[in-house]
C-alpha cells in the first residue's frame, strides 16, 4: 500500500508544478484535466501526509522512552506514542477506503425516476412522499434539480417522475437507491383505520454523455402527443409531449414536462442515453462473479431495500439490517441517517474483498 501512495506522492507533486507552468495554464482544457485530477488526489495526499506526521510523532515518542529521563518526561512521551499510535490506526483505514478503485460514474449527475408500484393511488401518492423526500435531501445538499418528466395523478400522487440531479458526489451517495420502496400506512381514503402496504420504485441512472453511447437516429421511433395530467393550462391543448421508443431494445421514454416540443425531445433522449447506458453497464457487471458485488445490493428494481412504517414510525433498510425509529427525519430528507450506513457498509465489503484479493477465475 505505502509504495503504491510514494507513487501517488510523486505525480501529486508533478501535478503540482505542471499547474504553474504558463503553458498549461494557456491550454484551458489540458489545466482543467489536469486541476481535476489534482483535486482527485488531494483528500489522498492529504491523508497520506497526516499519517506520515503520526508515524514521525510515534518515533519520536519510542525515542524518548528508551532513552529514559524523569518520571514526567516518561509520562509525556507515552500519551505521544498512544496519540500517534491510534492516528495512525484511524489513518490506515482511510487511507484503504481512499485507495479504492474509483468508480467511473462517481463525478457524474444522475437521473432519478420514481415509479408508482403495488397500491393504485396510494402507490402514486407514496411516490410524492419519495420525490418530496429526494427534493429536500438535494436541496440540504446544495445540489441542483430539474424535473425531467411528471405524470401527476388527480389526488397529488404520480405515476411516475423522473428528475435530473446534478452537484458534487451525486452518484456516490444516491447510487444505492435503486429498488423497491415499500411503505406501510393507513390511507386517508381507508375509512377503517386499515394499513396498507404500497410499493414505489426507484431507479438511480448515470447521466450518459453523448461520447459514451452512440445511437443511430434510424433506431427511433419519435412520436408526439398532447400532454395529460392533473392541471397546467397547456395540458391537451398542444402536442408537445414526445415519445421515443428504441427499436433495437424496446426501451420507451416519454417526457411532457415541458411546453416545447424540442425541450421535451431533447429531455428524452437523455434520459434513453441514460437508461441504454444502464442497461449497457448491467450486462457488463453479469460477467463479474458475485463475490465482486456489492452485499448491500445489487441495485435491481425489483428487489425490496427499504420499507416506512408510519404507525411505529420505523424506517429498515432491508439490505444492511438497519432499522430506525425516525421516519420523519428521513421523510424530511435527512436521508444521511440511511445513507451513511449503508455507504461504510458497502466500502466494508469492498475493502473485504480487496483484503482477500480477486476470486478464482477472475
Amino acid at each position: 500500500m505505502f509504495e503504491e501512495l510514494n507513487e501517488v506522492e510523486s505525480r501529486f507533486q508533478q501535478l503540482n508544478v505542471r499547474l504553474c507552468d504558463p503553458a498549461v495554464v494557456a491550454d484551458t482544457a489540458l489545466y482543467t484535466k489536469l486541476m481535476k485530477e489534482y483535486s482527485t488526489l488531494s483528500p489522498l495526499i492529504e491523508a497520506y501526509r497526516a499519517y506520515c506526521a503520526a508515524q514521525k510523532d510515534e518515533e519520536e515518542a519510542q525515542a524518548l522512552l528508551e532513552e529514559g529521563g524523569d518520571r514526567e518526561l516518561h509520562e509525556l512521551a507515552l500519551g505521544q506514542l498512544h496519540e500517534a499510535q491510534k492516528q495512525k490506526s484511524a489513518l490506515t483505514e482511510t487511507l484503504k477506503t481512499l485507495l479504492l478503485p474509483k468508480d467511473p460514474n462517481d463525478d457524474k449527475n444522475v437521473i432519478l425516476e420514481i415509479r408508482g408500484g403495488a397500491g393504485g393511488e396510494e402507490a402514486a401518492l407514496f411516490c410524492g412522499v419519495l420525490l418530496r423526500m429526494y427534493l429536500m435531501y438535494c436541496a440540504a445538499r446544495g445540489w441542483k434539480t430539474e424535473f425531467l418528466n411528471a405524470n401527476e395523478t388527480e389526488l397529488g400522487g404520480y405515476k411516475e417522475v423522473s428528475l435530473l440531479i446534478s452537484g458534487k458526489g451525486v452518484w456516490s451517495r444516491l447510487r444505492y437507491e435503486s429498488g423497491v420502496h415499500r411503505v406501510q400506512r393507513v390511507p386517508e381514503t381507508e375509512t377503517q383505520g386499515r394499513i396498507h402496504t404500497s410499493t414505489a420504485t426507484v431507479a438511480v441512472l448515470p447521466e450518459a454523455e453523448e461520447v459514451e453511447l452512440e445511437i443511430d437516429p434510424k433506431d427511433l421511433q419519435i412520436d408526439t402527443f398532447r400532454s395529460s395530467g392533473a392541471g397546467g393550462q397547456h395540458i391537451n391543448k398542444t402536442s408537445s409531449a414526445i415519445r421515443i421508443t428504441h427499436l433495437p431494445t424496446g426501451t420507451v421514454v416519454e417526457c411532457q414536462d415541458e411546453r416545447s416540443q424540442f425541450k421535451n425531445k431533447d429531455k428524452a433522449m437523455r434520459v434513453l442515453r441514460s437508461r441504454l447506458l444502464a442497461q449497457k453497464q448491467r450486462a457488463q457487471d453479469e460477467k463479474i462473479s458475485s463475490e465482486r458485488r456489492h452485499q448491500v445490493g445489487t441495485g435491481d428494481r425489483s428487489e425490496r431495500i427499504r420499507t416506512y412504517n408510519y404507525p411505529q414510525s420505523r424506517v429498515t433498510d432491508h439490505r444492511i439490517g438497519l432499522t430506525l425509529y425516525r421516519l420523519e427525519d428521513v421523510l424530511d430528507g435527512n436521508l444521511d441517517l440511511v445513507l451513511d450506513p449503508l455507504l461504510s457498509s458497502a466500502h466494508a465489503q469492498e475493502l473485504s474483498h480487496t483484503a482477500k484479493g480477486p476470486a478464482d477465475g477472475e
